[in-house]
C-alpha cells in the first residue's frame, strides 16, 4: 500500500512549524520527498549485501533480508515483453534501475538469455561450439548507455522478455490556494511507492533536508540522530 504523500507532508509541516522553524512550500516540500524516497530506495541495494552476509534468523518474521525484498518487491516486474528498435537491439523500459534475468521464447519454450562482455561475445562468436543459438542465446548490457541491449544470434529481433527492478515513480504534492492556505488535491497529487513502513523514515529525511533549507542546524541534527537510531535498531 503506497504512503500518501499528504500525510507525510502535514507531520513534516506539524514537527517543523512546532518551534516556529519555517515554513515548507509545495515546491520545497517535493523536492524534499523526492530525494529522500530515492535516497530510501538506493539504500535497500546496500542493505540486501550487507544483511545477506549475516547468519539469518529462523523466525518468519524476523529476517531483515525478507523484510529487505518485501520492499523491494513493489519495484520487481517480471517477464516484461520488449521489441527490437534496430535489428537485434532492444530499448528496455526507461523505468529500469536494474536489469534481471533475460529470456528468449522460442515455440512456448524459455531460454534464459546469458549476459556477456564484448569480448567474451567476440570469443564465442569464434567457436564452433559456443556460438550463440537460438537454444542458446546471449546478450550484451548496454543500459549504461541507453537503457539497451543486444541479443545474439542478431537474427533475433522478437521473443525478448525480461525482469526488472524499477525507480521509484516521481512524487508529487498538489493543491490549490484558498485565502493563502495551501488545500490538498488527491486527484493530481502522486503519493510515495515505497513500502507503508518507511513513512516515518521520509519524514525523518525529509525533515534533515528542510533542516538546511531553514538554516536550522537543530532541525538538521535531531533528524539525524533519529535515523541514526533507526538504523541502528535495524542492524542491531
Amino acid at each position: 500500500m503506497a504512503i500518501n504523500i499528504d500525510t507525510v507532508y502535514q507531520r513534516v509541516l506539524g514537527i517543523s512549524n512546532k518551534e516556529k522553524r519555517g515554513y515548507i512550500t509545495p515546491l520545497e516540500y517535493n523536492l524534499f520527498a523526492n530525494q529522500a524516497q530515492l535516497d530510501i530506495f538506493n539504500q535497500y541495494f546496500y542493505d540486501l549485501n550487507q544483511f545477506a552476509r549475516i547468519p539469518s534468523t529462523q523466525d518468519e518474521y524476523a529476517s531483515s533480508v525478507d523484510l529487505i525484498k518485501e520492499k523491494m518487491s513493489i519495484f520487481e516486474l517480471f517477464k516484461q515483453a520488449v521489441i527490437a528498435t534496430s535489428n537485434n537491439t532492444f530499448t528496455l523500459n526507461t523505468a529500469l534501475y536494474k536489469l534481471g534475468d533475460v529470456y528468449l521464447t522460442v515455440s512456448g519454450t524459455d531460454f534464459l538469455v546469458e549476459r556477456l562482455s564484448k569480448k567474451e561475445l567476440i570469443k564465442y562468436q569464434s567457436s564452433p561450439l559456443a556460438k550463440p543459438t537460438t537454444a542458446r542465446p546471449v546478450y550484451i548490457d548496454k543500459t549504461d548507455s541507453g537503457n539497451k541491449i543486444e541479443v545474439y544470434p542478431a537474427t533475433i529481433t522478437s521473443g525478448v522478455t525480461y525482469n526488472y527492478i524499477k525507480k521509484p515513480s516521481a512524487v508529487s504534492w498538489t493543491g490549490t490556494i484558498v485565502n493563502d492556505i495551501s488545500l490538498y488535491n488527491s486527484s493530481t497529487s502522486t503519493n510515495f511507492e515505497l513500502h507503508e513502513s518507511e513513512e516515518t523514515s521520509l519524514v525523518i529525511k525529509i525533515l534533515a533536508l528542510a533542516g538546511i533549507l531553514l538554516e536550522d542546524p537543530q532541525l538538521y541534527q535531531v533528524s539525524s540522530q533519529e535515523e541514526v537510531k533507526k538504523v541502528q535498531q535495524e542492524k542491531a
